[in-house]
């Protein structure tokens, strides 16, 4: 079914969004359409600074009126004062009156209030256009906004039979050469990387992001008994490159070692045995940490989805069979017993990238 004009424009504001990095707030973008032409555009550029709106009007052509014009934005205007104004106040001034709304802010100080202010302004304001793709734009500000705490992406690359790692433990490369590119520019799109210390102990990874004007995340060691090596990269990096090492070990004078090359130590209580993740997920949160890409390894993943801190997952699975039934597949630890027991996803994708194919989908 062919776009109607009110998509073919949001899809334009979404696309625009997509450029936004402004992490813990929403990537938004907007349009001000008059005549079936656009005449401004603009999105959210970075954190603190003005909205998409805002954007939209300030790239107007001097002295265009606004009459019969249309304003697009892909999430609902706000309407309280943060680090900006709000903008709804911007819009009723403008004399538009026609706004069209991807989706509702979940946010509490929003929810429905912008549109609200704007209809009792006699603005006529349509939400809903393209709702579903605005909401996945923005699933980690929408999950970290009603929660406070990150949305967490396990991602992985194993074989058709599920194996990160030959027997002898080689694990460079099973995906594409696409894949990794993907992979890079996902990392630069999220607050934070979460790995286990076997996978500090085994790559001695560095795990930023090596695109061109790309982000590095936040690096995140889960690593109880403090082994990670002083002389491994992240460590030797963590003066440039923001990394917290997560532990159960009390030991003050181990701790100042890894303090003294810049790292951030947190010392979290255990469960079972090991770092309480649900725990963990709170105290980030509260460090304006909205996103996290769990990287692995086996063990790391199981005990995530064990403790239900993972909300997506995305595979990347190579077109390869290594076989052996002592080389590491994905998931670790104890397994369920019955099929019943299956972690399950809901609202999954199957594309390709390369020679690979990406399967994403919402954990049940």
């Amino acid at each position: 079914m062919p776009l109607s004009n009110h998509e073919i424009y949001m899809k334009k504001a979404i696309e625009l969004a997509k450029k936004a990095y402004v992490s813990p707030n929403p990537r938004v973008g907007s349009l001000i359409v008059k005549d079936n032409c656009i005449i401004a555009e603009g999105y959210h550029q970075q954190y603190g600074g003005p909205h998409a709106e805002v954007q939209a009007f300030r790239n107007l052509p001097p002295n265009v009126s606004l009459e019969n014009a249309t304003l697009y934005v892909s999430l609902e205007p706000c309407s309280h004062h943060g680090k900006t104004p709000p903008c709804v106040d911007l819009i009723i001034k403008s004399g538009i009156k026609l706004v069209i709304v991807a989706c509702l802010d979940p946010n509490p100080l929003v929810a429905g209030k912008g549109v609200k202010i704007l209809q009792d302004h006699g603005i006529e304001v349509m939400v809903g256009v393209l709702e579903d793709e605005a909401k996945e734009l923005n699933e980690y500000f929408f999950k970290y906004i009603t929660t406070k705490k990150p949305f967490v992406l396990l991602k992985g690359a194993m074989t058709l039979d599920g194996k990160i790692a030959t027997v002898t433990g080689e694990s460079r490369w099973i995906s594409s050469e696409e894949s990794r590119k993907e992979v890079h520019q996902l990392r630069s799109q999220m607050t934070a990387i979460m790995v286990g210390i076997n996978t500090v102990l085994v790559d001695d990874p560095m795990l930023d992001s090596r695109i061109e004007n790309g982000r590095n995340p936040t690096r995140i060691i889960l690593d109880s008994h403090l082994k990670t090596p002083i002389t491994s990269k992240i460590v030797q990096t963590s003066k440039d490159i923001k990394t917290i090492i997560v532990t159960q070990n009390a030991d003050k004078k181990k701790q100042e070692l890894y303090l003294e090359n810049g790292v951030e130590v947190l010392s979290l209580k255990e469960k079972q045995g090991k770092i309480d993740l649900q725990e963990l997920m709170r105290v980030l949160g509260n460090k304006n940490i909205d996103s996290i890409l769990l990287e692995g390894g086996a063990t790391v993943f199981y005990s995530a989805l064990q403790e239900k801190i993972v909300d997506k997952v995305q595979l990347y699975i190579a077109p390869k069979i290594f076989g052996g039934s002592n080389a590491k597949g994905l998931v670790g630890g104890d397994g369920v017993e019955h099929i019943e027991d299956a972690i399950q996803l809901s609202s999954y994708k199957i594309r390709q990238i390369g020679v690979d194919f990406v399967v994403e989908g919402y954990i049940k």
